[in-house]
């Protein structure tokens, strides 16, 4: 083996200029993805700082709970998933962070998936600046498993690719609600666009593909399970719910999908093609693009919230529960239509603070009377406008009630 392939199995890159690397350290812990928690800027900077003084062999959950997070040595890493939850979300920022032109001269620090050693590479900018790879700071290859007309890119590593095979009884459940709406797409649509065709217009109207980018739970990316969530194949069940409803407008006029882990998508792929959005929290593209709406999601330490970024009195909903953080009583969500400027595509983004909120707005896009009701709030000239909703959805049993429309802002 090379001294080179000795470095990279080590969390080091062919730049590996400790000075620089400190340096670009600190801009990112000055940066508000880092400074509004506590949590996220010790991980980093303790794994980064280890990394850089050789010591990358050690960086495993138990060391890193016991040395950044002052866990006892015996304690239960199941239990106490702090590090795993960490990492997941440290990834999730530094994505956002290199997503942002602004960034593309500077050093890139990347913590892979699955592990805790970090990897640094040179500035974006030594790419040409209109390569796709530049803007999304990711030059790594990803693994294409494909079907007749959609198809799911999973990371490349051998973990990874185990894991997309628990994905292959999802597709074919795919293909039966594909059959299913194509159906009741022919039944639901008269001859006359209704709102809801009109809604999904820019997207049923577009040429090629359409991409179906999902969320992936924190804790499935790090290999255990969210506690509370419906999880099949490392994807949430609400999300996978929300998938085949949506899938319903689209059949009667395109047939030609791919559905993608946001986790694994980099963003030279998001340009490719009109976009749905599914999930919030556990999709990082869905953050990314809603931070510069009117309505968005934000963490306030272990508290999710959708806020209103308009609103002088500084608006938000937050999840309620029936017995504190026993039982979910009332979730929230964003349904949009928009043209993302980033990308260059049109973007529908169906979301929920947790997954029972994504579903109640999956059925706000797939049912035509909850989409009139949404509609009534808007302008007439909407179908012209970019367009963002919150839902607000009770929750009894487990399952969301109907979608209730709460606020909508065009522009």
């Amino acid at each position: 083996m090379s001294p080179q392939s000795d470095k990279e199995l080590n969390g080091e890159s062919h730049f590996a200029d400790p000075a620089a690397v400190r340096e670009q350290l600190k801009r990112l812990l000055a940066h508000t993805l880092f400074t509004n928690s506590k949590r996220y800027p010790v991980l980093l900077a303790y794994v980064v700082e280890q990394t850089l003084l050789g010591n990358a062999g050690e960086l495993k959950e138990r060391t890193v709970g016991v040395e950044a997070f002052g866990r006892e040595p015996s304690y239960d890493v199941n239990l106490d998933p702090v590090v795993r939850t960490t990492a997941a979300e440290v990834r999730k920022r530094l994505i956002q962070y290199y997503y942002n032109a602004e960034h593309l001269g500077e050093l890139v620090i990347e913590l892979p998936v699955g592990s805790y050693v970090p990897s640094f590479r040179e500035p974006a900018a030594t790419l040409p600046p209109s390569s796709p790879e530049a803007v999304a700071g990711n030059t790594s290859p990803t693994l294409s498993t494909a079907s007749a007309d959609f198809a799911i890119s999973p990371a490349i590593s051998h973990e990874q690719e185990r894991r997309s095979a628990r994905w292959i009884p999802i597709c074919a459940g795919f293909a039966v609600a594909l059959l299913a709406g194509f159906f009741a797409g022919r039944t639901l649509f008269p001859r006359q666009p209704t709102s809801l065709q009109r809604f999904w217009e820019p997207i049923t109207s577009a040429q090629g593909r359409i991409t179906y980018c999902l969320g992936m739970p924190v804790d499935a990316i790090d290999g255990g399970m969210p506690q509370g969530m419906g999880v099949n194949g490392g994807l949430d069940v609400s999300d996978v719910i929300t998938l085949a409803r949506t899938i319903v407008p689209l059949v009667p006029r395109h047939d030609s999908f791919r559905i993608v882990s946001a986790s694994q998508t980099p963003f030279a792929e998001l340009r490719e093609s009109p976009i749905v959005l599914i999930g919030a929290f556990d999709n990082i593209w869905t953050m990314r693009i809603t931070q510069d709406l009117p309505f968005g999601f934000e963490s306030d330490g272990p508290l999710r919230k959708l806020v209103d970024r308009k609103s002088a009195q500084s608006r938000y909903w937050t999840l309620q529960w029936q017995v504190p953080n026993t039982t979910l009583a009332k979730d929230y969500a964003i349904v949009a239509r928009i043209h993302d400027n980033v990308t260059g595509q049109p973007v529908i983004i169906v979301a929920g603070i947790l997954g029972e909120g994504t579903e109640a707005a999956s059925e706000v896009v797939s049912n035509p009377a909850y989409m009139d009701a949404m509609l009534q709030k808007a302008p007439r000239n909407w179908q012209t406008l970019n367009l963002e909703a919150v839902i607000e959805s009770n929750v009894i049993g487990g399952h969301p009630g109907p979608p209730n429309v709460i606020a909508v802002e065009t522009w």
